[in-house]
């Protein structure tokens, strides 16, 4: 099999440099290195950034909408946001989800709640809010394990994000 990828591949190239020349073949090249590099730009990735709720509240408080499900150190007062993990912590590929009603458009939006791991317990602005939350054998909405245990970093827990995910139908 290797014998005939490889007599494949070799007529391939041989094909292409009878072809083109290496100008040509660079030049191809860069631009498709060009456009691959600007997909990320086009409007297409900014769609989902519309999409995104209006924001009323302060994230560094308990009472603020996207943490009604959520237990745990905001990151929000740990160097982080309300959907990024501060430096020197990793987010847990693992989450528990909950429903929570926007104030500023009346909607509901679907929020993962996801554990940063790596550091010791933040220990500020605790927020234990238990809206939807399941038991334990149900363990997508259940706010009370360690969702630390999927990381490379270990399992130190250190803070809890809120990300929206996207209006709840």
């Amino acid at each position: 099999m290797t014998n005939r990828l490889d007599r494949i591949m070799e007529r391939l190239s041989r094909t292409a440099a009878r072809g083109m020349s290496r100008r040509s073949f660079f030049g191809r090249a860069s631009a498709f290195g060009i456009t691959a590099a600007a997909m990320p730009l086009l409007p297409v990735s900014r769609a989902n950034a519309a999409q995104q709720p209006g924001e009323s509240g302060d994230p560094q408080s308990c009472d603020y909408w996207r943490y009604c499900a959520i237990d745990g150190f905001l990151c929000s007062c740990c160097g982080g946001s309300t959907s990024s993990c501060p430096p020197g912590t990793e987010p847990s590929p693992i989450t528990w989800v909950g429903t929570c009603r926007n104030p500023v458009d009346g909607k509901d939006y679907v929020i993962s709640y996801n554990d940063c791991c790596g550091k010791s317990a933040c220990g500020r602005c605790m927020c234990n809010r238990n809206e939807g939350d399941t038991p334990v054998h149900q363990p997508a909405g259940s706010n009370d394990i360690n969702w630390c245990l999927g990381t490379e970093v270990g399992v130190v827990y250190n803070c809890s994000t809120a990300v929206v995910l996207g209006a709840a139908d």
